[in-house]
């Protein structure tokens, strides 16, 4: 049930019309309480959305009774009008749910530069909250899809007490999150701080490491909503790894429906002189576009792994780096390794290890292929 799994939380999902194809577009998420806390992690992206803006400054109040998203318009570089019809959004909220209007976040996604039409939005808005349930979770996951093909939602669930989310993303996927809408909701009686720290910690290692394509969006925004409904404060540590779980789940959704992708690619760095070298020789390997091609082709390239690795800051000894595909070891000690024809290729998940002989620390990037596929859908996506 996504984000109503959790007790304490309604939604909705309803078509207002700003999708052109009719498709739903319209999505509320409701915290009926009895507590309101909220945490929120936003785009690393210079270029903010208006809704991003927002709902970073109603987050900072630590309070969150409602979230509004909508699809089929990003609300992104539209000016101080775009930033009006925000405003214009969470009054409206504020007025059919009869809560204010600085507790309610806004999110949204689609084409940049180009306004919203209000004059659907807005009635759209007073339909979503009239059809709101403690069932709607799917139908709200369905109304948040730009070009996702399916919606993502996951749920885990504690000793009495629940955490469930939602997403939407399958372009534009890299660190400083991805090009994705995530509400997290939970039923567990926990403070701001408490979720604050959960979900920066869930973030860092889960939506932070999928990379699809190395571009970041304007619009990116992770909410964890707590209605403290089940009565029950679970272990600071236990909470982290339940938010943290479910975080994993939505990001393995998220790059397994990459657009046009066939091949889902886990990238493990292994035996770095740092966590930070890590990550950094992942990300460079997985936004390799020669090797994403290569690997489209079911060609087990390990010099362009090489090749990716060498860009970096990070600390190996070239004589010393392996590489294994699937569990073949096609390079040692920077050189060629095991015969390159025992890697099986045909399946749709790719794993890469990457041992930079160096120290202990590993990191896990996820990424996937290039096709041609994926360049129709972004060569086409504005016309």
């Amino acid at each position: 049930m996504s984000v109503t799994a959790a007790k304490g939380f309604a939604a909705e999902g309803v078509a207002a019309g700003i999708k052109e194809n009719g498709d739903a577009d319209l999505a509320l998420v409701v915290n009926r309480g009895p507590r309101l806390a909220a945490a929120g992690v936003f785009t690393a992206n210079r270029v903010k959305a208006a809704p991003v803006l927002w709902s970073q400054q109603v987050v900072k109040g630590g309070q969150v009774s409602a979230v509004v998203l909508n699809s089929g318009g990003a609300n992104a570089c539209t000016g101080p009008e775009g930033f009006a019809d925000t405003h214009a959004t969470a009054e409206k909220a504020a007025e059919v749910l009869g809560h204010s209007a600085g507790e309610i976040a806004i999110a949204s996604t689609g084409l940049i530069g180009v306004r919203l039409p209000m004059d659907k939005l807005l009635p759209g808005l007073e339909k979503a909250a009239a059809g709101l349930s403690a069932h709607g979770g799917e139908k709200a996951a369905i109304a948040i899809k730009t070009t996702d093909t399916v919606h993502k939602t996951a749920v885990v669930q504690g000793e009495g007490w629940t955490v469930g989310g939602m997403a939407k993303g399958a372009g534009m996927l890299a660190p400083g999150l991805a090009t994705m809408l995530v509400v997290l909701t939970t039923d567990a009686d926990i403070d701001t701080p408490g979720l604050d720290t959960a979900l920066r910690a869930a973030t860092r290692t889960t939506f932070d490491r999928v990379d699809s394509d190395g571009c970041m969006s304007t619009n990116d925004t992770v909410l964890l909503l707590a209605s403290g409904a089940s009565g029950i404060t679970p272990a600071a540590d236990v909470f982290a790894e339940a938010v943290r779980s479910v975080c994993d789940d939505l990001a393995r959704q998220l790059i397994g429906d990459a657009e046009g992708a066939s091949k889902d690619i886990r990238i493990e760095v292994i035996n770095a002189a740092t966590e930070d070298d890590a990550v950094e020789v992942g990300r460079s390997i997985a936004r390799n576009n020669l090797l994403k091609c290569a690997l489209h082709g079911e060609d087990p390239n390990w010099g362009r792994v090489l090749s990716a690795i060498g860009t970096t800051s990070a600390a190996f000894d070239p004589d010393k780096l392996n590489v294994a595909i699937n569990g073949v070891w096609v390079c040692r000690n920077g050189s060629v390794g095991d015969d390159r024809d025992l890697v099986d290729m045909r399946y749709r998940e790719v794993r890469i290890t990457a041992d930079l002989a160096e120290g202990s620390e590993t990191a896990v990037i996820w990424a996937n292929d290039l096709t041609a596929d994926y360049v129709h859908e972004n060569s086409a996506y504005s016309s």
